[in-house]
């Protein structure tokens, strides 16, 4: 049993790598959960075993922050933020500027997955009006979502695990990885200033073309009010998944929104990810792989290398729940590198995180390609330099 116990988490986390199973139309929510389901019928893990490895204060975190995500797109809130950044950017390289910038802080804020679904078009559109090249601008997009959100522990989901299970606090984490994201943006602009000689201009640009879109006053207004009170509370050292549900509350009692159009937008494959996860995580626990790993992350150099391989082999967050048993309490740089490392090797290639792919496939759809080799050529030392800066920030 062991041995098949063994085949059953080596196929997972192939799946969960490849983020499908040749042959089978299951994406990474369903091979989390059918590797656990398999596990419990092999004896690793009891029913009330896998029950008990789920992480409320995560689930709960998360859900709060995709309900206030939901309800500030239905406001037109990222909408309007994009729509004023534009009208400040009075070049190329200004655009490329403001673009990284926005985008990273408001990655920072929310969801860094849904800043890249809400403004890929929105780039696409605005290239295109301006005659200007979209790949460029769509790297700036994506590599800013993954660098910015390295910021606070609202950026990536990733971060909600380590939030959730270090205990650090929201201030304590920005303080400490706020810097390593701003450096990280400065050094994204300089690297596609090398790289794309068209965005270097700084002929003035015409006036943007009016976007299409719907906001409500009334509901930005509401959004605006409960994010900069969830933002204090987390500040003030507030339970953050318990800030993060009453918000959650306090915006689905509405007489505008149904309650069906907040839950259409909440990521539940990503909750059910997660779910799945926890429980494989256990049963790797349980059967002691754990500690043969253990010598291979027993140095901060080490555990960045493995962090940035295994998020790059199995994705950022099933290596952030490998790993995290072999942080040692209280060792809060441990915890801070294990963030940082796995959001950044996000970058790494086309494949290192869904705000990239979600970039590619929308680039796809309107006719324009982002390879995989020219993403390559800006996410590779982009994830080099990055990384380093943040061990040398953490360890200094």
């Amino acid at each position: 049993m062991e041995y098949l116990a063994y085949g059953v988490l080596f196929l997972t986390y192939l799946g969960l790598g490849l983020g499908y199973w040749p042959g089978y139309r299951m994406n990474r929510a369903a091979i989390a959960i059918t590797g656990a389901a398999l596990l419990i019928v092999l004896g690793v893990l009891d029913f009330e075993g896998a029950w008990r490895a789920l992480e409320p204060h995560t689930l709960g975190f998360l859900f709060g922050v995709m309900v206030l995500n939901a309800h500030l797109g239905y406001a037109g809130f990222f909408q309007l933020f994009l729509y004023r950044m534009v009208r400040l950017a009075r070049s190329p390289l200004g655009l490329l500027i403001w673009l990284t910038f926005g985008t990273g802080i408001l990655s920072a804020l929310f969801l860094n997955d849904t800043i890249a679904i809400l403004f890929t078009p929105l780039v696409l559109t605005l290239t295109r009006a301006l005659g200007l090249p979209p790949v460029p601008y769509l790297l700036a997009l994506a590599g800013a979502t993954n660098v910015g959100s390295v910021a606070t522990l609202t950026g990536n989901p990733q971060n909600i695990v380590v939030g959730s299970l270090s205990g650090i606090g929201y201030l304590d984490f920005a303080l400490a990885l706020g810097p390593v994201a701003l450096l990280g943006l400065l050094v994204q602009v300089g690297l596609l200033y090398t790289l794309y000689p068209a965005v270097r201009s700084r002929t003035p640009l015409a006036p943007p073309p009016p976007f299409r879109f719907r906001y409500s006053r009334p509901l930005l207004l509401k959004g605006v009010v409960v994010t900069l009170a969830l933002l204090a509370a987390f500040l003030l050292g507030y339970p953050l998944a318990q800030a993060a549900l009453v918000a959650a509350g306090l915006l689905l009692w509405s007489r505008r929104l149904r309650s069906e159009r907040f839950f259409s937008r909440v990521d539940w494959e990503l909750l059910v990810l997660f779910a799945g996860l926890f429980m494989v995580t256990a049963a790797v626990r349980e059967l002691g792989l754990l500690e043969r790993v253990a010598p291979l992350v027993s140095s901060p150099p080490s555990l960045m290398l493995v962090t940035v391989g295994l998020s790059n082999l199995i994705s950022n967050v099933p290596a952030v729940l490998l790993l995290h048993p072999l942080i040692p309490p209280g060792d809060t740089q441990g915890w801070l590198l294990l963030a940082a490392a796995s959001t950044l090797a996000g970058n790494l290639t086309l494949l290192g995180s869904v705000a990239n792919l979600i970039v590619a496939e929308a680039a796809r759809r309107e006719g324009h390609r982002l390879g995989f080799l020219e993403h390559l050529r800006f996410g590779l030392p982009l994830t080099i330099l990055t990384v380093l800066m943040a061990y040398a920030w953490l360890y200094r």
